[in-house]
């Protein structure tokens, strides 16, 4: 969106809603009347096979398609997905990261098909597949090819479609991750380096344009409840940037130079409990991101007030677009200047960031850049040590979440009279459907041609050869997004991203006394088991990547004193089966934040009785609804954890319990959990 001159009234920003699910038409029918309703930009989520590089009928995809955004299986799908939608006109924001080349394709080819001049299509694809490593495990390769396909997209766009922002990169999911605002802003900004320099040392772009190319560079951040901390964070961003701009890449046209971002407020910061107060931290994030106008966003995208709870409904998604519209059209916030300009709290507070910003990145640049501190692992044991810090905050009582660990008493909600249709639920004959759809869909093509383009990709990626033209090849010639993917494997390889966790620190000191209670009982039950000690293995199951709360369970888990065997994301329940029998563990931990647990977890426990196991306890953790709760627990687990319990070390006292129990060892009353 253009920018207004520094007199006039500032325009509002693009109004998206993070929306899909289902299927493609379904999806479509909902961006057609949110933007009837006003929703000014479109913003794509997409489902986890479709980010991770797998079709409906892939065995990492069951339980998981169509759950957290819509399947996108080949160019049919993306036609079905903007039918009737003048792409030409459109603002569309694509959350999409490994596969981000491959959307692209398909959206190009829609809008080739349409029509469309290319160099009308104005949008973004997130395409920070650096930041997959540390966060949302949405990766599909290697580090290194990872880059490349990044370098490639943006060394094509700024050319064919000179009006779209090839990569957002990312400080959100960082923050969810556990980043403080420095590490944010370090770890953002270096992600930066790394990209740009990739960009130019790869001599696909003139040096004369490269200008060209900084200026289409897009970021994606965070906002939380701090937000007189958020917006000197923003203003940090906006002053380190100008000058990375400036100084190493030596852009002297300072529109080239502006901190562009878009914004998703902090949705993993949603409460279970009480979630009626969700709407207000909403509002008071969205203040962090628009009340600086020398740092407001210039796209902003709300969750709905029931995220915790699981999928939203319409309604909500439309009351999260009326918050902003309310703040846009009915205050007086755009007409006025920067209203913290000369403050003295504001530059001091952004001052102090932007100087631990720089030794963090400093730090970052003597291991080599973003790409080997990620490799190495530093960067992702550095968030999992600040998530577990806060987590120590939240459960001693220093940092305040009303509704979960003060101020818990409460009237019943009429937002939530509905029950279970408080949230949208996706119909368990979705993935059936889609598994069909995309086998009639590859026998129907014609199959010499969808070989020819898939061997012409190999080939060029076997080279250094641009990977844009031979994808757009396999988009026109009917290739699935699975095979796409499969054929880059091929060439580049599969990766498993370090966890984190055997490096990270949740404090230093003494052990709480709740924590050295647990501590004790874990030794007294391995003891009495006659083993050295007890063994957990936390577990990962289908394509879920989000990996926070399983990491802080495997840090809190070994504070507590059990041997935690945690091996990353994305395993087969057959895997997490394998590992469990052969590390002769006395208790299994799956965490599933998609909504695939009625599938995974009951694959697991059928695995387990296959394997003469069965007598190894199960406990589940995740955005669970209470029916699904009961279900799984009629299926044979043994605990079920929500977000609603928000004490680690209380959980911890529950997987003795659970252990004790399924050996036949009495067990005293326990503590009771604090927020269960």
């Amino acid at each position: 969106m253009p920018y207004p001159s520094d007199d006039a009234r500032d325009r509002p920003w693009v109004m998206r809603t993070y929306a899909g699910h289902s299927s493609a038409r379904a999806s479509n029918e909902l961006y057609r009347r949110n933007l009837e309703k006003g929703q000014t930009g479109l913003s794509v989520a997409f489902d986890l096979p479709t980010q991770t590089g797998y079709d409906p009928d892939h065995e990492l995809a069951k339980g998981e398609v169509g759950k957290v955004g819509v399947p996108v299986s080949h160019v049919g799908d993306m036609r079905a997905l903007f039918d009737g939608i003048p792409l030409n006109e459109a603002n569309t924001s694509m959350t999409i990261n490994a596969t981000a080349m491959w959307m692209l394709a398909l959206y190009v080819t829609v809008a080739d098909e349409h029509g469309a001049d290319r160099a009308s299509l104005a949008g973004t694809t997130q395409n920070d597949i650096v930041k997959e490593y540390l966060s949302r495990g949405t990766y599909a390769f290697p580090p290194a090819p990872s880059v490349r396909l990044i370098t490639d997209m943006i060394a094509w766009t700024y050319t064919n479609v000179p009006k779209w922002n090839p990569i957002n990169i990312c400080s959100y999911h960082l923050q969810e991750a556990g980043a403080t605002p420095t590490q944010e802003v370090a770890y953002t900004l270096s992600t930066a380096i790394a990209v740009l320099d990739a960009v130019r040392d790869s001599g696909q772009v003139p040096p004369e344009d490269f200008g060209q190319v900084v200026g289409r560079i897009s970021f994606f951040v965070n906002a939380g409840l701090h937000f007189i901390e958020e917006i000197a964070k923003l203003r940090a961003f906006s002053q380190l940037w100008d000058e990375l701009c400036r100084e190493r890449y030596g852009v002297e046209d300072a529109k080239m130079r502006r901190f562009r971002y878009g914004v998703q407020v902090n949705s993993l910061g949603l409460t279970e409990a009480q979630p009626e107060n969700n709407v207000q931290r909403i509002v008071l994030e969205m203040l962090a991101v628009t009340l600086s106008r020398d740092a407001r966003a210039r796209a902003v995208q709300l969750p709905a007030w029931n995220e915790a709870l699981g999928l939203p409904r319409p309604w909500d998604q439309q009351w999260a677009l009326r918050m902003q519209q309310v703040l846009a059209y009915e205050t007086d916030l755009l007409d006025h200047d920067d209203i913290f300009a000369g403050s003295h709290v504001m530059e001091a507070k952004t001052a102090a960031i932007v100087e631990g910003a720089r030794a963090e990145m400093a730090k970052v640049a003597e291991m080599g850049g973003a790409v080997p501190a990620v490799d190495s692992g530093y960067m992702k044991s550095q968030l999992v040590s600040s998530l577990a810090q806060r987590r120590m905050r939240l459960e001693s009582g220093e940092d305040v979440v009303v509704g979960v660990n003060k101020f818990t008493s409460t009237e019943p909600s009429p937002l939530q009279a509905e029950g279970a249709e408080a949230i949208f639920t996706v119909e368990k004959s979705v993935e059936e459907e889609a598994a069909r759809a995309v086998a009639e869909w590859r026998a129907d093509r014609d199959q010499e041609a969808a070989d020819a383009a898939l061997a012409r990709l190999r080939e060029a990626a076997s080279t250094d050869e641009n990977l844009m033209d031979a994808t757009l090849a396999c988009a026109k010639a009917g290739v699935t997004t699975g095979e796409w993917a499969a054929a880059l494997r091929d060439v580049f390889g599969s990766y498993r991203a370090p966890t984190g966790v055997s490096a990270a620190s949740s404090g230093s000191g003494e052990a709480p006394e709740e924590l050295a209670a647990v501590r004790a009982r874990v030794r007294q039950t391995a003891e009495e088991m006659g083993t050295s000690s007890l063994r957990m293995l936390v577990g990962k199951p289908g394509l879920d990547g989000h990996s926070n709360g399983a990491e802080q369970i495997a840090v809190r888990a070994r504070d507590a004193g059990f041997e935690v065997i945690y091996q990353g994301i994305r395993l087969t329940p057959a895997e997490i089966v394998a590992a469990a029998v052969q590390e002769g563990v006395h208790v299994v931990g799956l965490s599933v934040l998609s909504g695939s647990h009625l599938e995974v977890v009951p694959a697991v426990l059928d695995g387990l009785a296959r394997a003469g196991a069965d007598d190894i306890p199960v406990v589940v953790g995740g955005i669970i609804p209470p029916n699904d709760a009961e279900q799984l627990q009629r299926l044979g687990v043994h605990r079920v954890v929500t977000p609603k319990t928000y004490s680690l070390t209380g959980i911890m006292g529950e997987f003795v319990d659970v252990v004790r129990e399924a050996n036949g060892l009495d067990s005293p009353s326990p503590a009771p959990v604090a927020g269960a």
